[in-house]
């Protein structure tokens, strides 16, 4: 096996774990929530802590990957983030609870950061998109880790004894994936940039940005009110309107899978904007339906839509040569965790006065911004096959990145 088919393995491993702990803790909520006998905005303030852990972890994490090396602070970050999640369950008290959640969130956002800027190093050098494929690998570990929680409450599995068995498991696992850190030096840019230092990302980098926050407003606002929607569009029980949120995951997922092979055919301005048209169809279908079935058909349609949005976002900023990577996707990370929280809320707000119907139209008028700068997204970008979708300035260094990989 070569060097970077070592390391792609590796960050498969990484993504798989990252989501592996978050989902996790997402199958434990209720548990923690009947524990400390939280209402609705008492959790709705933890998942905020939770959220603001992630958001403050982003710039020193992205100075971090260029000081210490991606890898190495993946690594860092692995070691940290199960510890982290037990933490959550010895807490005996709220402020403990805040406190543990706050840590548990600055691990996860720290590794965010530094997995994404691996696997954009891993995806330069194979010359192909497995972004997407990265992104599944978070997803899958998710489901899984969401899955544990259900045969624990089954089973009578106390929180400490799950989340700290799992946490073992899979760090043990992923560590020796990704086996011993190598010496990296950070990526020259045009620019003489300190990488101990923070950089304010350029205007392009930000409109990609600006599609990652169209993007993951739409997701928080998916998890949160999919179900509220359907219920209240279709008539449909309680139980049947989880379906819209599990079509939605199903969809995001599978799509993932084959993200990689899409990317390569059509390449990442494209994509995006085939994606996000895709995303604005499913909202419309959802909020023109009144039946169930017609509704299911939409939310699948806007998990297609978003599905491989983020991973090009995050490659693109990974490979913008004007800032470095690390500074880069933190940019990228807190305006897409910026819209992931701004969502759900964003949505209540305009359900309130507007109906719940006109808030989803809002986040179709989301996607289409997706559609409008979907050429951001071309410039700067490692070459997925057809060299016409790169730079012609990068294309030189893209076949000198082919001959080395093949020479590996």
């Amino acid at each position: 096996m070569t060097g970077v088919a070592r390391q792609r393995w590796a960050v498969v491993f990484i993504f798989a774990f990252n989501g592996l702990l978050f989902g996790v803790w997402a199958g434990r909520i209720p548990a923690i929530k009947e524990t400390f006998s939280l209402d609705s905005s008492s959790l709705g303030v933890l998942l905020l802590v939770l959220a603001g852990g992630a958001i403050v972890s982003f710039p020193v994490a992205g100075m971090l990957s260029e000081k210490l090396g991606v890898q190495k602070l993946t690594t860092i970050c692995a070691w940290g983030y199960g510890p982290a999640l037990v933490t959550v369950s010895l807490a005996s008290s709220l402020p403990t609870l805040a406190a543990a959640l706050f840590l548990f969130g600055m691990l996860h956002g720290a590794m965010d950061v530094a997995m994404n800027g691996w696997g954009a190093k891993v995806e330069r050098r194979l010359c192909r998109s497995v972004m997407p494929f990265f992104h599944a690998m978070f997803s899958l570990g998710a489901g899984i880790g969401a899955t544990t929680g259900y045969f624990a409450v089954r089973l009578e599995i106390s929180t400490f004894t799950h989340f700290s068995s799992i946490s073992v498991l899979g760090a043990a696992l992923t560590l020796a994936a990704i086996g011993k850190p190598q010496d990296e030096r950070p990526r020259p840019t045009t620019a003489n940039q300190g990488a101990s230092r923070f950089e304010w990302p350029p205007l392009t980098l930000l409109l990609v940005g600006l599609v990652a926050f169209s993007v993951s407003m739409g997701e928080g606002a998916m998890a949160d009110w999919s179900a509220v929607f359907l219920k209240a569009s279709t008539g449909t029980s309680e139980a049947q309107a989880a379906l819209g949120y599990a079509a939605f995951s199903a969809a995001m997922v599978a799509t993932r899978l084959a993200g990689s092979r899409i990317v390569t055919s059509l390449g990442p301005a494209l994509t995006t904007r085939l994606s996000g048209g895709i995303a604005c169809a499913g909202l419309f279908l959802t909020v023109s339906s009144s039946t169930l079935g017609v509704s299911l058909i939409g939310f699948s349609l806007v998990g297609i839509g978003y599905a491989v949005v983020m991973p090009l976002v995050f490659a693109r900023a990974a490979n913008d040569e004007r800032i470095q990577p690390g500074h880069a996707i933190a940019a990228v990370s807190t305006l897409a965790y910026g819209g992931m929280l701004l969502g759900p809320p964003l949505v209540g707000f305009v359900a309130s006065f507007a109906g719940l119907h006109s808030a989803f139209l809002m986040l179709a008028l989301l996607a289409l911004l997706a559609v409008l700068l979907a050429p951001k997204l071309a410039v700067h970008t490692p070459s997925y096959g057809n060299t016409t979708h790169t730079s012609p300035d990068l294309e030189p260094e893209n076949r000198a990145r082919r001959s080395a990989t093949r020479a590996e």
